[in-house]
C-alpha cells in the first residue's frame, strides 16, 4: 500500500543555523500534532544534513539531501557522493529536479547513474518529473513527462524502481505563484501511475507514492491531496514556514 509523503525541500535556503532551528520547530510540531500515517522528509543543503539528523526524531522525520554526485568517488572537487549522503544519516535523496535539469544541465544520462548510486547506497530517491510551460502550453504535457521517465527510471529493474518516490512538478508552477488546478495535478498524476502500470504492473502502480510539486502550500494542499492519485507533496517555500509546513501534513 502507498504511503503519504510530505518531502519538504528548502532548496538554497537558511545558514546552517538557521537550518538546525527550523528543523526543530518543524520536529517539535510534528510531534505534537503531525499526521502519524503521513511520512515527513526534510530535504537540506548538504551542510546541513548530519546536524539536522540530530535535531529531529528521525523515526518520525526523514532527512533527503537535495542532490549527488554521478560519480562514487575521486578528484570532482566541490561534488557530494551518495556513500557521503549515507555516512551523514540522511535516507532520501531528491533526484532530478527541474532547477537541476535547467541550470546545471542534469540529463537522463547523468540521472540514471545518479539513481543507480543512491540505490546502492539504499538512499530513497524522491526522482522529480515535469514539463516547462511551453510543452504544457502545446498540450504534450503527458508524452513529454511519461518519455522522461522511460529514459530514466523505467530503466530500472521492477524491484529497484519500488524503492522510489516520484514527484510531479509543473515546472511552470515552480516559485511563480501559479498552482495547477486540481483537475491538472490529478490528470496528469494519473496519467504517470497508468505508465507505471503499463511499465511495471498494476500493483507496482499502485504502490507508487506520486507527489505533487508546484507551488503547494497550506491553502490549496486540502485539494490537491483530495485527488485519488495524488500522494502528497514536495514542497519548497511553504516548507521553510513551520506552521504551514505541520498544515500541510496534516491536509488529508
Amino acid at each position: 500500500m502507498r504511503k503519504k509523503v510530505v518531502a519538504g525541500n528548502w532548496k538554497c535556503n537558511t545558514t546552517l543555523q538557521e537550518g538546525v532551528e527550523l528543523a526543530k520547530a518543524v520536529n517539535k510540531l510534528v510531534t505534537e500534532k503531525g499526521a502519524a500515517d503521513v511520512v515527513v522528509v526534510l530535504g537540506t543543503p548538504f551542510t546541513h544534513i548530519a546536524s539536522v539528523v540530530d535535531a529531529v526524531d528521525t523515526n518520525r522525520i526523514g532527512v533527503a539531501s537535495q542532490n549527488c554526485a554521478a560519480e562514487p568517488k575521486g578528484a570532482f572537487t566541490g561534488e557530494v557522493s551518495a556513500a557521503m549522503v549515507k555516512s551523514t544519516g540522511a535516507k532520501y535523496v531528491i533526484l532530478g529536479h527541474s532547477e537541476r535539469r535547467e541550470y546545471y544541465g542534469e540529463t537522463s544520462e547523468i540521472l540514471n547513474k545518479k539513481l543507480a548510486l543512491a540505490l546502492e547506497n539504499g538512499l530513497t530517491p524522491i526522482y522529480c518529473c515535469g514539463e516547462p510551460l511551453e510543452i504544457r502550453n502545446a498540450g504534450t504535457q503527458a508524452d513529454y513527462v511519461i518519455n522522461q521517465l522511460k529514459e530514466t527510471v523505467f530503466q530500472l529493474s521492477e524491484e529497484d524502481f519500488g524503492k522510489l518516490i516520484i514527484a510531479y512538478e509543473p515546472i511552470w508552477a515552480i516559485g511563480t505563484g501559479v498552482t495547477a488546478t486540481t483537475e491538472q495535478a490529478q490528470e496528469m498524476h494519473k496519467a504517470i501511475r497508468d505508465a507505471i502500470a503499463e511499465k511495471f504492473g498494476k500493483q507496482v502502480a499502485d504502490d507508487t507514492s506520486l507527489l505533487y510539486g508546484g507551488s503547494c502550500n497550506a491553502k490549496n494542499a486540502n485539494d490537491l491531496f483530495a485527488n485519488p492519485d495524488v500522494d502528497g507533496g514536495l514542497i519548497g517555500g511553504a516548507s521553510l514556514k513551520p506552521d504551514d509546513f505541520i498544515q500541510i501534513i496534516n491536509a488529508y
